[in-house]
């Protein structure tokens, strides 16, 4: 366990947990868009800075990111991390002032949203959908359109793999301006505009997942299809 300062609070913190874990831990909020406990921090939304002392001198760094050490101080709540935090919504603000979410989250930073316009739910490039597809299904039909040398775009996007992805929807549940959408009806899903075809249960007939996701499935365990045919309700 490591000692710490927080907010002016002596206490233990688990080794390897980070600054934005060990404050979640003790009910300290801290705002995040990008974060999700089961991937990779990727500290790109610059909402959850906090003060940190290293060397005899604060400095912001995102909580997400940076991991507790021993006697190591921490400042959430701070003006100067307010202003940060601030600024950081201000600019997805200016970006992508029709965001519901983002607009949201701009207004609790003190940020002075417009209240008129029309609502448009945005790819704020959080990458959660990246690392969802990656990390907890590995897969990888998504990635950054806009890394290393040679790319010619004007913007960064998400590029979305048809021939990859096996329709099971978790970039969908990580995103967190529902800007990717899912919609299943009746023996169809599509995402990302590709249709998939939706596997029957074999007990109860409840449409209940991709033939895709089922074949990928079998694929990666080696356990027979047939013997996936069947939905959780009914194992």
């Amino acid at each position: 366990m490591a000692k710490i300062i927080i907010d002016g609070r002596k206490v233990e913190a688990k080794n390897g947990a980070t600054v934005l874990e060990t404050a979640r831990e003790l009910k300290i909020e801290i705002p995040t868009l990008c974060y999700h406990k089961d991937l990779t921090p990727f500290g790109a939304c610059r909402l959850c800075m906090v003060e940190v002392k290293a060397n005899g001198e604060w400095k912001l760094t995102s909580a997400c990111t940076t991991p507790v050490t021993d006697k190591m101080e921490i400042k959430t709540g701070s003006d100067r991390v307010k202003e940060s935090r601030k600024f950081a919504a201000g600019m997805l603000y200016y970006k992508y002032p029709g965001d519901p979410v983002i607009r949201d989250m701009a207004g609790r930073m003190g940020v002075e949203v417009d209240g008129s316009g029309p609502a448009k739910e945005e790819c704020i490039l959080c990458g959660l959908c990246v690392r969802a597809c990656r990390e907890a299904v590995d897969v990888c039909a998504l990635k950054f359109e806009d890394r290393g040398p040679g790319r010619d775009v004007e913007e960064p996007k998400i590029e979305f793999d048809p021939a990859a992805c096996i329709g099971c929807g978790s970039c969908a549940y990580v995103c967190p301006t529902s800007y990717v959408k899912m919609e299943t009806s009746g023996g169809k899903r599509t995402i990302w505009n590709k249709v998939f075809r939706m596997a029957q249960c074999r007990v109860c007939g409840r449409y209940f997942a991709p033939e895709e996701q089922l074949d990928y499935i079998s694929r990666k365990t080696g356990v027979k299809k047939s013997k996936l045919m069947v939905c959780t309700s009914c194992r």
